[in-house]
């Protein structure tokens, strides 16, 4: 059986591998800018990165592991703010962040990280927490308890994402590992708890590392399941509404103002994902439809255990940005 690339979102569980070829061959409508994006000052190289937001003055924020994949023990700010052109404008928070993972920005402008702490050594005293930045560095607010793992109403384990909705109530994808917490919590805008869902497993409803956070103009909030290869949709009560599997094994999403859902795809190689490749796969947020595809930069699948875009987000103007933990770069894609 055949399938037109943007005609078979809603059937994936019908003909997996039909399903998975038809994505994967879906026109590709960017082109990579040549080399490494953004401006680094000198003597400071890219580490890993994961989190990519743009601001509503047109500022795009990262989140940078301080030239390694760890901020531990570095005096380096991990959160940047870059011009269109790359240029570095400002950067902060030094000391506060150990493993930036997600960013968002809200409404506001305002800078939102997550501390997974995910990696390496994990000294008492830090990770764990959401950090809000004003545009300026100012701590504005930090959810959770810094240096403390818990399941509370207070705490997290590792928080992979964070989502600020336009009423200004906060979501936070807990647990970076499929073993973690393996929750969403909802809190109201001044931080406190208002509720959560979600449990380790692989039904609706359950996680195995809620890995990224987006939400459409319905406000219905997308999840990137990532360990289950699938994204999950959740009205901003916890009710399932839908899953898709259509958009790979999901590392990062973004929905832009015109429901057009950008999913990355980094780890669908060794065994993790059989049938599907690596890359940034692009479709409707209203439908499910994939309408495009933008395959990883590496052509060996099974090379390493992560590749290309993790972190994605799309600019006013339709570029689009990927930060990338493996190769240790922002990439900046353009329209053909």
């Amino acid at each position: 059986m055949r399938f037109r690339s943007h005609r078979v979102a809603l059937v994936a569980w019908l003909v997996p591998a039909a399903t998975a070829a038809a994505q994967m061959t879906a026109p590709n409508p960017y082109r990579p800018v040549e080399g490494i994006w953004g401006q680094l000052p000198a003597g400071r190289t890219w580490g890993a990165t994961s989190g990519v937001w743009p601001a509503p003055d047109g500022t795009i924020w990262v989140g940078e592991r301080c030239g390694a994949n760890t901020c531990v023990g570095s005096s380096l700010d991990p959160v940047l703010a870059f011009d269109r052109t790359g240029k570095l404008i400002r950067s902060f928070g030094a000391g506060t962040i150990a493993w930036p993972h997600g960013l968002f920005v809200d409404g506001q402008g305002n800078i939102w990280v997550t501390d997974a702490l995910g990696f390496g050594q994990q000294p008492a005293g830090i990770g764990h927490i959401i950090v809000k930045f004003s545009p300026t560095g100012q701590v504005l607010m930090t959810l959770g308890k810094k240096g403390v793992a818990g399941r509370g109403r207070d705490t997290f384990r590792k928080p992979s994402a964070v989502l600020v909705a336009p009423n200004g109530t906060i979501f936070v994808a807990d647990g970076h590992d499929a073993d973690g917490n393996n929750r969403i919590v909802k809190l109201a805008a001044d931080g406190s708890y208002l509720t959560e869902w979600g449990t380790t497993g692989s039904a609706n409803g359950e996680f195995r590392d809620p890995h990224a956070l987006a939400m459409d103009s319905q406000g219905r909030l997308f999840v990137a399941d990532r360990a289950n290869s699938r994204i999950q949709i959740f009205d901003q009560e916890g009710k399932h509404l839908a899953t898709w599997t259509q958009f790979g094994r999901p590392s990062g999403l973004f929905i832009d103002q015109s429901d057009v859902l950008y999913a990355t795809d980094s780890e669908s190689n060794a065994g993790r994902n059989p049938g599907w490749k690596r890359g940034i796969y692009i479709g409707s947020a209203k439908t499910g439809w994939v309408t495009g595809f933008i395959p990883d930069p590496e052509p060996d699948q099974d090379r390493s255990a992560t590749s290309g875009a993790e972190g994605v987000a799309v600019d006013r103007h339709g570029d689009l940005y990927s930060a990338e933990v493996g190769p240790k770069m922002l990439r900046k894609f353009v329209r053909r």
